[in-house]
């Protein structure tokens, strides 16, 4: 045992020995390691930003994992009140302890602006909406549970409508006139994100009276929405789904579905992200190595007659074999680490992220650990398969060929 470990540790210090003679070869032979390396530890955890980018949009439209639309309708001649489904939907939700629900009621509202009065798109939420569909926040902040004891009804407008109103200061308490039979004045207490592709846009609580989507519940019929823990979601959403039925009658039909980007089931929506990036890496590693086994066997070729000698005064097969491998295997592990720390440098850059992001991630992931660990291994496996070669040409040579070299 005591003899498998000298060994072992003879032949690490024949390699660090080797390298440090060879220092200039090696230096240049392992900068393309350190580049393929800082490149696939780089490319899998800006993958992993951007893969958060894509959770996040998609979480903005159908909801977080796991969102469900629950809606009721009669076959029969009378259909339940849109009092008694609001009514049936929170007692039952109450029942279950779903605390993250929200009723959502999409229309248009006429605007006046400075130019004249406008169509704009008007979504009436509860405040939980905010969290449970991501919607970022540029100036201002989300709805709360006071904003029910404000005197004037607060609104939040999109950035496309805010800049069609002169983007006034939040602090001057900017008011947004609705034009209509219902007529009234809302202040404006924050500023939602747009893309280029949105028109203006603004997001009401149904909390007071004179709060124009309550005037309009007659003509544009409410949905609602809850968000449960995915590991029960399926047993939770059927029994919400019985308990709605059975208290507004045998007639009344109970749709819960859900509609978030993880509804398909075990199939993992961002795959081909991730395949994508995992090619990219494997490749740029691959073409890393390549070069590394090039200069490798050069060096191998120059150092026949040194092999030789060794071999003449007593050294094995095996111990020449490791130790010429465990020369590429040391120091693709040092270009490992400086590409690895080259690479959280350049991700964790706030200007690399925000061109990665977009401004569409609010919950910036931290590096990886994992991103890390892949590029240290693939830095030791590249130095064993490019090491592996050389020791095999090494054990190979015949000392008194070396000799006569």
């Amino acid at each position: 045992m005591r003899r498998v470990v000298a060994d072992v540790v003879g032949a690490f210090a024949e390699a660090w020995a080797e390298l440090r003679v060879n220092k200039l070869r090696v230096l240049l032979s392992l900068i393309g390691v350190a580049v393929a390396v800082a490149a696939l530890t780089g490319v899998v955890a800006l993958g992993g930003l951007a893969e958060q980018s894509s959770r996040e949009n998609a979480e903005r439209f159908g909801g977080r994992p796991a969102n469900y639309y629950v809606n009721a309708y009669s076959d029969g001649a009378t259909s339940p009140s849109t009092e008694a489904i609001a009514d049936a939907f929170a007692t039952t939700t109450a029942r279950y302890g779903i605390e993250q629900t929200s009723r959502v009621v999409y229309g248009n509202r006429a605007v006046q602006l400075p130019d004249g009065v406008t169509e704009v798109g008007a979504v009436t939420v509860d405040v939980p909406y905010g969290e449970m569909h991501r919607v970022v926040m540029t100036e201002g902040s989300w709805f709360t549970d006071g904003d029910a004891s404000r005197l004037a009804p607060p609104v939040i407008v999109n950035e496309v409508l805010w800049r069609q109103l002169g983007s006034p200061p939040l602090s001057s308490h900017p008011t947004l006139l609705v034009r209509g039979a219902d007529s009234a004045t809302l202040v404006v207490t924050g500023v939602s994100a747009a893309t280029e592709y949105d028109g203006p846009q603004m997001y009401l609580l149904p909390i007071t009276d004179h709060d124009l989507a309550l005037a309009s519940y007659g003509a544009e019929t409410p949905q609602y929405e809850m968000w449960l823990p995915p590991e029960t979601s399926d047993a939770l959403s059927a029994q919400v789904a019985s308990d709605m039925g059975a208290s507004l009658g045998d007639d009344v039909q109970v749709d819960v579905s859900r509609q978030d980007y993880a509804a398909g089931g075990d199939a993992d929506p961002f795959g081909p992200i991730k395949l994508i990036i995992t090619g990219v890496g494997v490749l740029v590693l691959l073409l890393g190595g390549l070069g590394l086994v090039n200069i490798a066997l050069v060096t191998v070729r120059q150092r026949i007659r040194e092999i030789g000698v060794r071999r003449s005064f007593g050294a094995t097969a095996p111990r020449v074999f490791f130790s010429v491998m465990l020369e590429s295997v040391v120091g693709t592990v040092v270009a490992g680490a400086v590409g690895v720390m080259v690479a959280v440098l350049v991700v964790e850059n706030p200007t690399v992220q925000g061109f990665i992001a977009q401004g569409a991630v609010s919950d910036l992931p931290p590096f990886p650990v994992e991103a890390a660990l892949i590029g240290l291994a693939s830095a030791t496996a590249i130095g064993a398969v490019a090491g592996l070669l050389p020791a095999l040409v090494a054990i190979r040579v015949k000392v008194i060929d070396a000799i006569r070299y």
